[in-house]
């Protein structure tokens, strides 16, 4: 049995039984007092939160049965100020799941310190369900300058297949990059495990902590004087995994500021990383009918990469 204690500045509870090994923001959003994982995170990264007397900032930091947590809910800001985005255009649409275009400059969901804006509300207005209640039928992400299609899920039923099937590697994800340097081969696999690294914590770099296996395979599509053109598979699905391999082999995404793109970011008047994803294919979850769909690149990426052909 677990218990739960609350006074008008603090909570505390001791960690269910089924909960054990979850993470902690996780535990803490299924609160009523905190009710979203934003909430839980930006306790976390304040110092509002101890485990068993000793305060915590990991938000992914695994709790056991038994543990006793506290979080001071006055010690920290509400909610991050989230923003409505603009609709995204919607590829496909049925009862069990939606493949949303996402604009670039947009988080697919809210957190700690998010002050840009979010699809948190159009997805809960367009019926998304599933999963982790603070961010609903969300079963993989893009990053929040990276543009282009993303499947969501409609039901649990269809959010656990959906997962299932990302899990078994059948949901084939394609991206197209303009990175700096032309690759010496035309295809190759990037196998390289990566974590958080250990200095800039907004990064992620080979070998960093926690590093967990992570494939990618890219096709060159077109080379230029200073950058190529470049077809991108993920074989696994890591945070900032492209963007983070593609600098560990010197050919960083042009416009990526945190991984040594700016300089040609900035030669073709990019704001934001060139990358997009372009296509998605995957077996529908309910019918198993085969889905493929495609997306163009927005008007900002094809300017760039003309430009790009002009470069000497």
């Amino acid at each position: 049995m677990s218990s739960e204690r609350r006074d008008p500045e603090a909570i505390t509870i001791e960690v269910r039984p089924e909960w054990g090994g979850d993470r902690l923001d996780r535990v803490l959003a299924r609160l009523p007092a905190i009710a979203s994982r934003a909430r839980a995170q930006a306790l976390i990264a304040s110092g509002s939160v101890a485990v068993d007397g000793r305060v915590v900032r990991d938000k992914s930091y695994r709790v056991a049965p038994g543990t006793v947590i506290t979080a001071e809910l006055a010690a920290a800001p509400a909610e991050a100020d989230e923003q409505p985005a603009p609709a995204p255009r919607l590829a496909y649409e049925d009862e069990h799941l939606l493949v949303i275009d996402k604009p670039p400059g947009v988080a697919v969901h809210g957190g700690a310190g998010v002050r840009v804006p979010t699809l948190d509300a159009w997805l809960r207005a367009h019926g998304a369900a599933g999963g982790d209640p603070s961010r609903p039928g969300v079963v993989h992400r893009l990053d929040r300058d990276t543009s282009g299609l993303l499947v969501v899920a409609r039901s649990e039923s269809a959010y656990r297949e959906l997962a299932r099937l990302i899990r078994e590697r059948a949901v084939a994800r394609h991206y197209l990059a303009l990175v700096a340097g032309v690759p010496a081969a035309t295809r190759a696999v990037i196998e390289a495990p990566i974590g958080r690294d250990r200095r800039r914590r907004v990064r992620m770099t080979i070998g960093g902590a926690g590093a967990r296996a992570a494939v990618t395979r890219f096709e060159v599509r077109e080379r230029h004087a200073r950058s190529a053109l470049l077809e991108l598979a993920l074989v696994t699905g890591r945070t900032h995994q492209i963007r983070a391999h593609l600098q560990a082999i010197g050919h960083p995404v042009a416009g990526d500021p945190t991984y040594g793109g700016q300089r040609l970011g900035a030669q073709l008047g990019l704001r934001r990383q060139f990358l997009h994803a372009a296509r998605l294919a995957f077996p529908h979850p309910v019918s198993r009918q085969r889905i493929e769909l495609a997306s163009p690149l927005p008007p900002d990426l094809a300017q760039a990469l003309e430009w790009a052909r002009t470069l000497d």
